[in-house]
């Protein structure tokens, strides 16, 4: 699909659906929100944040709720883009008579009105996995106070490296045998793989 640089070049990209298009923009225009182009779709914004877009495909066209989650949906029109989408939902239509102008107005208003309330789903940060801290660790934490500052200080990484080498050994002699070994390599602040990279 080509990329539109504004609404009128994404309706013209879409005409299939242009008539239907051009209603949606005007109800959405008929509120105090934004028309602005982001995505090369058609996005609008209220003080700079992303409340409702429209989109266009092959068989249906729709409109993009950024925070629909919080939208009470009393009328079952909302759904999931996919099965993983969070905050995002999608009123899908297929035809210019599935518009049904003001219920799609009273969600637009809705929507607009949660932003002001600060309704919004922030997305969560990408972390790296958990340290999961075995019990021979921990013990040695909780008795030694210059072990847990050392290994405080680790990386992450660095921690559940030390970590997965207590855990992936199988018998309790080889867990206590790989502890004694890695204790002072801990207290010196290097890594579990020092030779091979840098922690």
């Amino acid at each position: 699909m080509k990329k539109a640089d504004s609404v009128e070049e994404y309706i013209e990209n879409n005409n299939h659906f242009k008539d239907a298009l051009e209603i949606l923009r005007e109800l959405i225009l008929s509120t105090n929100l934004e028309e602005t182009i982001k995505w090369s779709a058609p996005t609008y914004t209220l003080s700079g944040k992303n409340i409702l877009g429209i989109g266009a495909f092959k068989n249906h066209f729709c409109l993009w709720f950024f925070n629909g989650v919080f939208l009470k949906d009393e009328h079952n029109l909302l759904e999931k883009a996919q099965e993983k989408t969070k905050a995002l939902r999608q009123m899908r239509f297929k035809k210019l008579e599935d518009i049904n102008k003001p219920l799609v107005i009273a969600y637009i208003k809705e929507a607009i009105e949660n932003q002001k309330n600060g309704k919004e789903l922030k997305p969560v940060r990408a972390t790296k996995k958990d340290v999961t801290i075995p019990d021979l660790i921990a013990e040695e934490i909780k008795n030694n106070k210059k072990f847990k500052d050392a290994f405080k200080a680790l990386t992450p990484s660095c921690q559940r490296e030390y970590c997965n080498h207590i855990i992936d050994a199988k018998r309790e002699s080889t867990k206590l045998s790989r502890l004694e070994k890695i204790k002072p390599m801990i207290l010196k602040g290097a890594g579990l793989h020092d030779k091979y990279k840098n922690c």
